[in-house]
């Protein structure tokens, strides 16, 4: 039986795999729309707001994705699984260029830090979300992606649990020193903070 239009847009992701790996072309497009950009952004955020390398990490991931759905462990939610292959090959991506990374970080900390200094003490949001972005950027890889599946790709804690293969209880304590972390940083915007 053959399904067409709205009918896949009511599958969930865990029934489209099963037709993807049998090569229905509509399910893959189904499942593309609903995650590309998603993905997109994700890589943006990891990969220093490279908007091409981005656009190539999201190309590459879909492009694994339809040569080995058969790869997909159905016992696990489609969207854990994705998030985990989009995590390795951030992993992989960092490993490439730790040396430019590092590099970037620094001259980031150094080119923002008169920024809190001049900072008042009436700050609009705007402010406090570009300050948020460039204390994130030197973060390390690792608390970085963290924060950025738990507060901007809102998934639980299992969740992130399982696609950084590490337990429950280090998901916590990690968010918890990362917010400690970033209240000290964004000290300044104690009134925001507060709302």
């Amino acid at each position: 039986m053959k399904l067409f239009g709205p009918k896949y847009r009511n599958l969930h992701d865990e029934e489209l795999m099963p037709l993807v790996v049998n090569k229905d072309r509509r399910a893959f497009e189904e499942l593309y729309d609903r995650y590309a950009k998603l993905m997109y952004n994700y890589f943006l955020r990891m990969l220093w707001k490279d908007r091409e390398k981005s656009r190539d990490m999201t190309q590459d991931l879909f492009t694994r994705i339809a040569a080995k759905p058969h790869l997909y462990d159905a016992s696990r939610p489609f969207k854990t699984w994705i998030y985990t292959i989009a995590h390795n090959m951030c992993k992989n991506e960092y490993a490439k260029h730790e040396v430019r990374a590092a590099a970037r970080s620094e001259l980031m900390y150094t080119s923002n830090s008169t920024t809190h200094e001049e900072a008042t003490g009436k700050m609009d949001r705007t402010a406090f979300m570009e300050s948020l972005m460039d204390a994130l950027d030197r973060l390390d890889d690792i608390k970085r992606q963290t924060f950025e599946l738990r507060f901007f790709q809102e998934l639980s804690i299992i969740e992130i649990s399982e696609i950084m293969e590490i337990s429950e209880g280090t998901v916590k304590s990690r968010l918890f020193y990362i917010l400690k972390e970033l209240n000290k940083e964004l000290k300044s915007f104690e009134n925001i903070l507060n709302l």
